[in-house]
Protein backbone atom coordinates (compact mmCIF):
# COMPACT_ATOMS: atom_id res chain seq x y z
CA UNK A 1 0.00 0.00 0.00
CA UNK A 2 1.09 3.16 -0.85
CA UNK A 3 1.21 6.19 1.57
CA UNK A 4 -1.74 8.38 -0.21
CA UNK A 5 -3.55 4.73 0.25
CA UNK A 6 -2.20 4.35 3.44
CA UNK A 7 -3.10 8.35 4.39
CA UNK A 8 -6.58 7.77 3.59
CA UNK A 9 -7.37 4.48 5.36
CA UNK A 10 -6.17 5.98 8.34
CA UNK A 11 -8.61 9.13 7.69
CA UNK A 12 -11.51 7.12 7.05
CA UNK A 13 -11.13 5.22 10.28
CA UNK A 14 -10.59 8.56 12.27
CA UNK A 15 -13.82 9.63 10.61
CA UNK A 16 -15.68 6.21 11.65
CA UNK A 17 -14.48 7.25 15.49
CA UNK A 18 -15.75 10.94 15.76
CA UNK A 19 -19.41 9.51 14.41
CA UNK A 20 -19.26 6.86 16.64
CA UNK A 21 -18.21 9.11 19.59
CA UNK A 22 -21.64 10.76 18.86
CA UNK A 23 -23.78 8.39 17.39
CA UNK A 24 -23.23 9.18 13.70
CA UNK A 25 -23.79 7.30 10.83
CA UNK A 26 -20.32 7.42 8.91
CA UNK A 27 -22.07 7.09 5.91
CA UNK A 28 -23.15 10.55 6.32
CA UNK A 29 -19.41 12.03 5.78
CA UNK A 30 -17.78 12.32 2.74
CA UNK A 31 -14.07 13.11 2.76
CA UNK A 32 -12.99 15.73 -0.06
CA UNK A 33 -9.63 14.94 -1.15
CA UNK A 34 -7.61 18.53 -1.30
CA UNK A 35 -5.40 18.08 -4.26
CA UNK A 36 -4.30 21.83 -5.19
CA UNK A 37 -0.84 21.60 -6.02
CA UNK A 38 -0.98 18.14 -6.52
CA UNK A 39 -0.05 16.29 -9.86
CA UNK A 40 -2.97 14.26 -11.38
CA UNK A 41 -0.33 11.26 -10.67
CA UNK A 42 -1.45 11.98 -7.07
CA UNK A 43 -4.82 12.11 -7.83
CA UNK A 44 -4.96 8.33 -9.57
CA UNK A 45 -3.24 6.96 -6.56
CA UNK A 46 -5.83 8.51 -4.63
CA UNK A 47 -8.60 7.51 -6.62
CA UNK A 48 -7.01 4.09 -6.89
CA UNK A 49 -7.12 3.70 -2.93
CA UNK A 50 -11.00 4.29 -3.14
CA UNK A 51 -11.18 8.19 -3.19
CA UNK A 52 -13.66 10.21 -5.25
CA UNK A 53 -14.26 13.26 -4.36
CA UNK A 54 -11.24 15.65 -4.82
CA UNK A 55 -11.09 19.32 -3.87
CA UNK A 56 -9.66 22.03 -5.88
CA UNK A 57 -9.22 25.87 -5.22
CA UNK A 58 -7.51 27.44 -8.20
CA UNK A 59 -9.51 27.79 -11.42
CA UNK A 60 -6.68 28.11 -13.87
CA UNK A 61 -5.11 25.10 -12.24
CA UNK A 62 -8.15 22.53 -11.84
CA UNK A 63 -9.08 24.16 -15.94
CA UNK A 64 -5.32 22.51 -16.67
CA UNK A 65 -5.35 19.44 -14.53
CA UNK A 66 -8.55 18.13 -14.85
CA UNK A 67 -8.18 16.71 -18.53
CA UNK A 68 -5.27 14.75 -17.31
CA UNK A 69 -6.94 12.72 -14.88
CA UNK A 70 -7.97 9.78 -16.44
CA UNK A 71 -9.99 7.80 -13.62
CA UNK A 72 -14.05 9.29 -12.96
CA UNK A 73 -13.54 11.85 -10.32
CA UNK A 74 -15.79 13.84 -8.37
CA UNK A 75 -14.52 17.38 -8.39
CA UNK A 76 -15.62 19.68 -5.69
CA UNK A 77 -14.54 23.90 -5.69
CA UNK A 78 -13.33 24.77 -2.25
CA UNK A 79 -11.71 27.97 -3.18
CA UNK A 80 -11.91 31.19 -3.78
CA UNK A 81 -14.11 31.98 -6.80
CA UNK A 82 -14.11 35.14 -9.46
CA UNK A 83 -16.95 35.54 -11.43
CA UNK A 84 -15.04 35.95 -14.78
CA UNK A 85 -13.74 32.34 -13.97
CA UNK A 86 -16.88 30.50 -13.11
CA UNK A 87 -17.17 29.93 -16.78
CA UNK A 88 -14.48 27.44 -16.61
CA UNK A 89 -16.17 24.94 -14.26
CA UNK A 90 -19.60 24.92 -15.79
CA UNK A 91 -20.79 21.40 -16.10
CA UNK A 92 -17.34 20.46 -14.68
CA UNK A 93 -17.49 20.06 -10.73
CA UNK A 94 -19.76 18.75 -8.52
CA UNK A 95 -20.40 21.46 -6.04
CA UNK A 96 -19.27 24.79 -5.49
CA UNK A 97 -18.12 25.22 -1.51
CA UNK A 98 -17.46 29.20 -1.79
CA UNK A 99 -20.67 30.84 -2.86
CA UNK A 100 -20.38 33.85 -0.60
CA UNK A 101 -21.89 36.75 -2.69
CA UNK A 102 -24.91 37.41 -4.53
CA UNK A 103 -23.18 38.45 -8.15
CA UNK A 104 -21.48 35.14 -7.81
CA UNK A 105 -23.83 33.25 -7.32
CA UNK A 106 -26.12 34.96 -10.43
CA UNK A 107 -22.77 33.84 -12.74
CA UNK A 108 -23.17 30.50 -11.64
CA UNK A 109 -26.57 30.41 -12.76
CA UNK A 110 -26.26 32.01 -15.75
CA UNK A 111 -22.81 30.03 -16.89
CA UNK A 112 -25.58 26.74 -15.76
CA UNK A 113 -28.24 28.03 -17.76
CA UNK A 114 -26.47 27.60 -21.15
CA UNK A 115 -26.23 23.85 -20.43
CA UNK A 116 -29.61 23.52 -18.89
CA UNK A 117 -27.93 22.60 -15.84
CA UNK A 118 -28.21 23.15 -12.01
CA UNK A 119 -25.12 24.08 -10.31
CA UNK A 120 -24.84 22.66 -6.75
CA UNK A 121 -23.30 25.14 -4.39
CA UNK A 122 -22.92 25.73 -0.65
CA UNK A 123 -22.97 29.24 1.36
CA UNK A 124 -19.73 30.37 2.55
CA UNK A 125 -20.36 31.65 5.95
CA UNK A 126 -17.17 34.10 7.82
CA UNK A 127 -18.24 32.25 11.05
CA UNK A 128 -15.64 34.36 12.79
CA UNK A 129 -15.88 37.35 11.33
CA UNK A 130 -12.09 37.78 9.85
CA UNK A 131 -11.73 40.76 7.51
CA UNK A 132 -8.99 38.69 5.88
CA UNK A 133 -11.44 35.55 4.83
CA UNK A 134 -14.03 35.43 2.16
CA UNK A 135 -17.81 34.19 3.67
CA UNK A 136 -21.32 36.26 4.32
CA UNK A 137 -21.68 37.72 7.44
CA UNK A 138 -23.55 35.42 10.04
CA UNK A 139 -25.89 38.61 9.91
CA UNK A 140 -26.51 39.15 6.10
CA UNK A 141 -27.13 34.96 5.40
CA UNK A 142 -30.56 34.55 5.54
CA UNK A 143 -31.12 37.26 2.86
CA UNK A 144 -28.47 36.07 0.87
CA UNK A 145 -30.34 32.62 1.05
CA UNK A 146 -33.57 34.02 0.36
CA UNK A 147 -31.80 35.99 -2.93
CA UNK A 148 -29.88 32.71 -4.09
CA UNK A 149 -32.74 30.46 -4.02
CA UNK A 150 -34.51 32.26 -6.33
CA UNK A 151 -31.91 31.76 -8.78
CA UNK A 152 -33.06 28.89 -11.24
CA UNK A 153 -30.36 27.15 -11.87
CA UNK A 154 -28.75 27.12 -8.63
CA UNK A 155 -29.37 24.74 -5.92
CA UNK A 156 -28.23 25.79 -2.06
CA UNK A 157 -27.16 22.50 -0.87
CA UNK A 158 -25.84 23.94 2.85
CA UNK A 159 -23.12 25.87 3.99
CA UNK A 160 -19.48 26.20 4.24
CA UNK A 161 -16.67 27.90 6.62
CA UNK A 162 -12.94 28.50 7.29
CA UNK A 163 -12.90 29.15 10.73
CA UNK A 164 -9.84 30.93 12.50
CA UNK A 165 -7.38 28.62 12.74
CA UNK A 166 -5.96 27.08 15.75
CA UNK A 167 -2.86 24.08 16.69
CA UNK A 168 -5.75 23.35 19.07
CA UNK A 169 -8.78 22.08 17.35
CA UNK A 170 -11.05 22.35 20.62
CA UNK A 171 -10.38 25.93 19.92
CA UNK A 172 -12.20 25.37 17.00
CA UNK A 173 -15.31 23.60 17.88
CA UNK A 174 -17.01 26.18 18.71
CA UNK A 175 -17.44 27.80 15.40
CA UNK A 176 -18.04 24.38 13.85
CA UNK A 177 -20.78 23.77 16.41
CA UNK A 178 -22.22 28.05 15.12
CA UNK A 179 -22.17 26.91 11.18
CA UNK A 180 -24.48 23.69 12.49
CA UNK A 181 -27.04 25.93 14.34
CA UNK A 182 -27.24 28.43 10.93
CA UNK A 183 -27.83 25.36 9.36
CA UNK A 184 -30.51 24.66 11.10
CA UNK A 185 -32.11 28.23 11.78
CA UNK A 186 -32.00 28.38 7.78
CA UNK A 187 -33.64 24.93 7.43
CA UNK A 188 -36.26 26.05 9.71
CA UNK A 189 -37.42 28.87 7.71
CA UNK A 190 -38.52 26.17 4.59
CA UNK A 191 -37.18 28.61 1.79
CA UNK A 192 -38.17 26.70 -1.57
CA UNK A 193 -35.13 24.64 -3.24
CA UNK A 194 -33.16 25.13 -0.47
CA UNK A 195 -31.48 22.35 1.04
CA UNK A 196 -29.25 21.99 4.51
CA UNK A 197 -28.06 18.91 4.01
CA UNK A 198 -24.43 19.59 3.70
CA UNK A 199 -21.82 21.37 5.94
CA UNK A 200 -18.46 21.82 4.32
CA UNK A 201 -16.30 21.83 7.75
CA UNK A 202 -12.86 20.70 8.82
CA UNK A 203 -9.49 20.02 7.41
CA UNK A 204 -6.68 17.99 8.43
CA UNK A 205 -5.90 19.59 12.11
CA UNK A 206 -9.13 19.30 12.65
CA UNK A 207 -11.98 17.50 11.11
CA UNK A 208 -12.33 15.37 13.66
CA UNK A 209 -13.95 17.94 16.29
CA UNK A 210 -15.93 19.22 12.62
CA UNK A 211 -17.19 15.80 12.31
CA UNK A 212 -18.79 15.17 15.63
CA UNK A 213 -20.28 18.65 15.16
CA UNK A 214 -21.97 17.52 12.21
CA UNK A 215 -19.77 17.97 9.24
CA UNK A 216 -20.76 16.17 5.98
CA UNK A 217 -17.82 17.14 3.90
CA UNK A 218 -14.50 17.60 5.35
CA UNK A 219 -11.89 18.86 3.03
CA UNK A 220 -8.84 16.96 3.86
CA UNK A 221 -5.46 17.67 1.59
CA UNK A 222 -1.90 17.74 4.01
CA UNK A 223 -3.01 14.47 5.59
CA UNK A 224 -3.39 12.72 2.76
CA UNK A 225 -0.76 14.35 0.20
CA UNK A 226 1.44 15.55 2.34
CA UNK A 227 2.53 19.38 2.63
CA UNK A 228 2.22 21.23 -0.65
CA UNK A 229 5.40 22.96 -1.76
CA UNK A 230 4.67 25.86 -4.47
CA UNK A 231 7.13 26.16 -7.37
Amino acid sequence: MNAIASNIARIYQQIELSCRRVGRNPEQVRLIAVSKIKPAADIEKAYQAGQLFFGESYVQEFRDKSPLVKEPVKWHFIGGLQSNKVKYLRGKVEMIHSVDRLSLAEEIDRQWSKIDGIANILLQVNVGDESSKSGCAIAELEQLTIRVAALPNVKICGLMCLPPHSDDAEQVRPFFKKLRELSEQIRALKIPGVEMTELSMGMSGDFEVAVEEGATLVRIGTAIFGERIKK
